[in-house]
């Protein structure tokens, strides 16, 4: 193996895609030049382009990895059309200015996101959706979810609410960073093995969350969500 092929190799258990594959997918939707999006997440262009180039394996800021997840999220919920294109610029803003420490719950701005997204949902965009504090949610995917700051909160109601689901890819990223925080991908790999014989449905989901490419993990969730 070649070391580009090595270092995607290496990209895809740390985060569940090459980064190649998440500027490509995240900066369309939301209007972004691959030069626009390093801005937003607080990279230099040519520092960007190397690691979606793989010739850089790893983003070392949290800061720039909350940013980079963020945008992400927000991307996806431009494609499934669940954010008003006019909505985007602020959006973007907010994630520009989140920096800090980061653990593993959400940003603020896809907070705000989909905070609006259930107002509207519900027909009523003027009164605030009730949230509550939710306690750091650890993960060891470096495009992690997340902000130490105080006021981050899960809307209520934001995984029960039947009118307003969060996208596919946003559910699947969650497992996928809760996996490859408990564990390492070998720890998985290995905790696959020994699941395979008496539980293979165990063994399938442990690989698709936690080593697989975050497509395929799309694929397990659509084949056996209901």
């Amino acid at each position: 193996m070649d070391q580009t092929a090595h270092n995607l190799q290496q990209q895809i258990e740390l985060y569940g895609e090459t980064l190649g594959d998440v500027g490509r997918r995240v900066a369309p939707p939301l209007g972004l030049t691959q030069s626009a999006l390093a801005q937003v997440i607080g990279l230099s262009a040519p520092m960007l382009s190397q690691l979606m180039s793989a010739q850089r394996v790893k983003i070392g800021n949290p800061a720039v990895v909350a940013r980079l997840r963020a945008v992400s999220q927000l991307a996806d919920l431009a494609i499934a059309g669940e954010i008003e294109p006019a909505d985007i610029p602020a959006e973007l803003d907010r994630i520009r200015a989140v920096t800090g420490a980061v653990t593993g719950a959400i940003t603020v701005a896809v907070t705000d996101a989909t905070t609006t997204r259930l107002r509207r949902a519900s027909g009523n965009p003027a009164e605030p959706a009730t949230t509550s504090p939710a306690p750091p949610m650890p993960f060891a995917n470096p495009i992690g979810l997340t902000t130490d700051a105080p006021n981050a909160a899960w809307p209520t109601g934001v995984h029960q609410d039947p009118a307003a689901p969060l996208p596919a890819r946003v559910v699947v990223r969650q497992l996928q960073d809760l996996l490859r925080d408990i564990a390492s991908a070998d720890e998985i790999q290995r905790a696959a093995a020994a699941a395979a014989t008496e539980s293979p449905a165990i063994a399938d989901f442990l690989l698709a969350y936690g080593t697989g490419r975050t497509a395929d993990a799309l694929s397990h969730y659509e084949q056996h969500h209901t």
